[in-house]
């Protein structure tokens, strides 16, 4: 990989500092360590893909989005932020992710587009962050812009893993960035499909190189 890349990333520390405390008070599950280099990384695949968006899978009440969208409005860009705003499978009640207070009373489901917005008017993003409202694979199967970063950060069960992977990252264009969260070599640190079916296979495909790891984190390059 280019030391021009690795440059890049070590030196795109540039994060406004309210957006990081907007970020770090967002409703979610990233740690501070791991936005900061989401951002990080963002920022610096801009510099490799001229003028394409950002791209976010799996959006919950936005605290990702923040770091995104600091990096997309450095950078100039957009970022997209695709979700059904249902929740995941491990956000339904009985799961170990589940919040309560995310079920809308009338319809007895999750529903965190609500708290999205106010997280994003409360950051000051949206006049950068766009929401697609709708699940991974129907917005993909209309989707054609190549993307210069993508964050997949959706459904942890091994069929929406497959699926992000399978439908997003050949939308990512040459030069640009994989962001993959909740990746977990050693079963005892966490679930499998994020690394099983998003990780490895992009490894494995000769497409994506390794570029960083921080905590759940893992950035790759697109050849």
């Amino acid at each position: 990989m280019s030391s021009t890349w690795l440059t890049a990333i070590c030196l795109s520390d540039s994060m406004d500092p309210e957006l990081k405390k907007s970020a770090e008070a967002a409703r979610g599950f990233m740690p501070l360590d791991e936005g900061e280099a989401l951002h990080d990384a963002a920022v610096a695949s801009a510099g490799n893909v001229a003028g394409a968006p950002f791209l976010e899978i799996g959006t919950y009440c936005g605290k990702s989005s923040v770091y995104l969208g600091a990096a997309a409005r450095e950078a100039g860009r957009i970022l997209i932020t695709v979700d059904h705003h249902r929740g995941s499978e491990e956000n339904q009640p009985g799961w170990e992710w589940h919040e309560s207070d995310l079920v809308d009373p009338e319809i007895g489901a999750i529903d965190t587009l609500g708290n999205f917005r106010h997280t994003m008017y409360r950051a000051g993003l949206e006049d950068v962050v766009v929401a697609v409202v709708g699940d991974s694979p129907t917005v993909a199967s209309w989707w054609t812009t190549p993307v210069a970063f993508l964050f997949i950060d959706g459904g942890h069960g091994e069929d929406p893993a497959d699926t992000d992977f399978r439908c997003w990252t050949p939308q990512v264009a040459s030069g640009g960035t994989l962001a993959i969260h909740d990746v977990f070599a050693d079963p005892a640190d966490g679930g499998r499909p994020p690394y099983e079916r998003i990780y490895l296979p992009a490894i494995e495909s000769g497409l994506f190189e390794d570029v960083s790891a921080t905590g759940s984190l893992r950035v790759l390059r697109r050849l």
